[in-house]
């Protein structure tokens, strides 16, 4: 399935989006695309939250080396954030090393993309992520602000954009950030590349109104929650309702299960699992992640990376969705729909993408 492919209706809850089929004209790939600085990046990102200490200690040395297996598999792209406590000094590290073994050559280069999260108050600038990182130019910055009333975010934002004209940030990007308030900043000049949200097959905000601004003004999203933090997959398929905080263990648990309650509860939510599964002779994850590469424009999806933790990879799933062998057909399509159907209007009850960060 390509973009131009994709059915041009989408149900989300009670309302029946059109995406107009306007080309996609980034230069993509299966398994890469390039956002509009010129960086290229893997459409699937390796996301560096789960280091953060919301999902139980980090055992450094061996998070460092757990980017390995990634590498190996070409999974070359990482997301981070300043506040993702050690975050950046691992990518660092494993950056370091990575450039200490003269046998990787270049097509081993890795791809770092951070963000900055200012704290209220004094806003610093990019240079410690650039130490930490280990790096002598920042891949991508993107930037997030968490009160709209606080107009400061077009300054930090003309800043970056001076950084990024010195050569200081290749890519200037945006982390949950609402259509209109990306639309205010395209009209001041600044050149945004991609701006990171919330998407999956539960959570199809982005395609009420952010994925039509950003096909017409050359931005990617990057997407996350693709998995709902591990329940999209068949461990929970035919599973009683997790409850306690022993069920919800980690973060993006008990995040994503709140989501989910109220996008449509615990028994809609397995009626999806059930019709994924039964239509696909592959993993719930990667039929879950295909589903939102296919979307327009959208440019990767980020998943997870459980660093030192031994099985917790899934490698082998995140390139099969990226995978010529795995095609949504209509028919499956058409199945997917039918279950969200019955689902509740996420734009409607949690507000535009990024609202959720602001109320």
């Amino acid at each position: 399935m390509t973009f131009s492919d994709f059915p041009s209706a989408l149900h989300t809850g009670s309302t029946t989006i059109t995406v107009p089929r306007v080309p996609f004209t980034h230069h993509s790939s299966a398994f890469s695309v390039r956002l509009s600085g010129g960086l290229e990046i893997c459409r699937i990102l390796n996301g560096l939250w789960q280091v953060s200490g919301a999902h139980g200690p980090v055992d450094i040395p061996e998070a460092v080396q757990g980017m390995q297996v990634y590498v190996d598999a070409c999974l070359t792209t990482f997301d981070m954030a300043d506040i993702y406590g050690p975050a950046e000094d691992i990518f660092g590290q494993f950056n370091q090393q990575l450039r200490s073994k003269t046998s990787f050559g270049p097509t081993k280069t890795l791809q770092g993309l951070t963000k900055w999260v200012p704290q209220p108050g004094p806003m610093d600038h990019k240079q410690s992520s650039m130490a930490r990182m280990q790096v002598e130019t920042l891949d991508s910055v993107q930037f997030h602000w968490r009160d709209y009333e606080d107009k400061r975010y077009l300054d930090a934002l003309g800043h970056l954009s001076d950084l990024q004209q010195g050569g200081i940030i290749r890519e200037l990007a945006l982390t949950n950030f609402d259509t209109q308030r990306l639309e205010e900043i395209t009209k001041r000049g600044i050149q945004i590349s991609s701006n990171q949200v919330q998407y999956s097959l539960i959570d199809q905000r982005p395609a009420v109104k952010m994925e039509k601004f950003c096909l017409a003004h050359n931005i990617h999203l990057l997407t996350y929650g693709t998995l709902a933090g591990g329940l999209l997959s068949e461990r929970y398929l035919g599973k009683a309702k997790p409850t306690t905080r022993q069920e919800l263990h980690t973060a993006s648990l008990s995040k994503y299960k709140k989501i989910i309650d109220s996008w449509g509860g615990w028994g809609l939510f397995q009626d999806l699992l059930d019709t994924v599964a039964r239509r696909n002779r592959c993993s719930i994850a990667s039929v879950a992640t295909r589903f939102i590469l296919d979307r327009p424009a959208v440019g990767g999806v980020i998943i997870g990376c459980r660093l030192g933790i031994t099985r917790a990879e899934h490698i082998e799933e995140s390139l099969h969705s990226c995978s010529s062998e795995l095609q949504l057909t209509t028919e499956d399509l058409a199945a997917i729909e039918g279950v969200l159907q019955g689902s509740r209007d996420l734009l409607a009850l949690m507000g535009d993408c990024g609202d959720e960060y602001r109320k």
